[in-house]
């Protein structure tokens, strides 16, 4: 165990212990994340990156800079802390749970969401980024209305 993660690889070659940089610079990168730093995206992903969450697919990391610059400019708050990452070779998965707190959901208040990234690493960079979360919990569940909408829909399909 290093710091708030986990190493856990599919292998047990004595390479496949070693973080790749790519990973490393991801999970240092991440949780550190705020409106202030975002010029470390450049230096954590590819130029061709391609990075897809469960509203957007963006490509390259000039569009993924100024949506980050966009999503940060709503937000007063947002931590990761990485829970556990899995590895093989240049692929990882990453799981994390995010704190954060919007303007506009849950009247500005902290909202906690957990989820996990799927990774790919070149040239010590990460060149795919897929996000997995549920969207309710991060997003619809905090909406006036939609959100005891949500959270009744989830309470009965889970009897």
């Amino acid at each position: 165990m290093q710091g708030c993660y986990q190493t856990v690889s599919v292998q047990d070659t004595e390479e496949d212990k070693l973080m790749p940089l790519w990973l490393d610079k991801f999970i240092t990168t991440y949780q550190s994340l705020d409106a202030d730093n975002l010029e470390l995206l450049a230096e954590l992903y590819h130029q061709d990156i391609i990075f897809r969450d469960p509203m957007h697919t963006i490509t390259g990391i000039d569009a993924l800079s100024a949506y980050f610059e966009a999503l940060y400019q709503n937000i007063f708050y947002c931590h990761f802390r990485i829970t556990q990452v899995l590895k093989n070779g240049e692929q990882a998965a990453v799981y994390w749970q995010m704190e954060y707190a919007h303007k506009r959901l849950n009247k500005g208040r902290k909202i906690t969401v957990e989820g996990h990234s799927l990774l790919m690493g070149k040239e010590d960079k990460v060149i795919c980024h897929r996000d997995y979360l549920d969207l309710g919990q991060m997003v619809y569940e905090h909406i006036p209305v939609l959100g005891r909408i949500i959270l009744w829909l989830k309470a009965r399909a889970g009897r």
